[in-house]
């Protein structure tokens, strides 16, 4: 069995481009870029090139500190750890970046089998304002393939767990679709929504995941 998460909005209510954006003032542009991305409103790789480009020239040490805030919702940790407890593949799919998703599992100490996001390119101890990463353009339907591939799990035991418009293509290919607290126009492909980890955890449980 492999369990997919998306991390910002899902596992972690944490959004790291606005961690980010309040360390150089741009944490107002970063919230409406987010939300017109999630909603379906603009194309997410457009806006996550938006977003990294209002971070050139921050601080690699204010963008540390930014990564430090980011947590896991209350619950998720036990679920993660439920899951690996279970046996079942546990991977993080992410268009946000690796540092954030990596600072608060080491919080909580918890860890994954894999994760996928992008990272933020440092020069000169300052960031570049661009953004490097498999899913950027790439698309979380394809991530999951891939992880699939590696763990020998087909599509139809898979489950995938996100909110927003960049979940959609792995919540449609994913044997169980579940949404965390969806946006409007990801609900629909959804088979199931939870609103709290706790839900999720008892889901997990009758679906016989955990």
């Amino acid at each position: 069995m492999l369990v997919a998460f998306d991390f910002d909005g899902t596992l972690s209510d944490s959004e790291m481009t606005v961690l980010l954006g309040t360390q150089n003032g741009t944490a107002d542009d970063m919230a409406e870029i987010t939300e017109r991305a999630m909603n379906d409103e603009i194309e997410y790789a457009e806006s996550l090139r938006q977003r990294c480009a209002l971070l050139e020239d921050l601080d690699d040490e204010q963008a540390a500190a930014a990564f430090d805030q980011v947590e896991l919702r209350p619950g998720a940790a036990d679920v993660i750890e439920g899951l690996c407890e279970a046996g079942v593949y546990v991977c993080i799919l992410t268009g946000g970046f690796e540092r954030g998703v990596e600072r608060a599992l080491e919080t909580e100490g918890v860890e994954v089998d894999a994760v996928v996001a992008n990272r933020l390119p440092v020069a000169g101890g300052t960031l570049t304002g661009g953004v490097e990463g498999p899913l950027i353009t790439g698309t979380k339907d394809d991530a999951l393939d891939i992880v699939g591939t590696v763990v020998g799990e087909d599509r139809a035991d898979t489950v995938a767990v996100g909110d927003g418009a960049n979940d959609l293509p792995m919540l449609e290919a994913a044997g169980l679709a579940i949404g965390f607290d969806p946006k409007p126009a990801v609900a629909p492909s959804c088979d199931t929504i939870v609103e709290t980890m706790d839900e999720l955890y008892d889901l997990l449980t009758g679906e016989g995941v955990l």
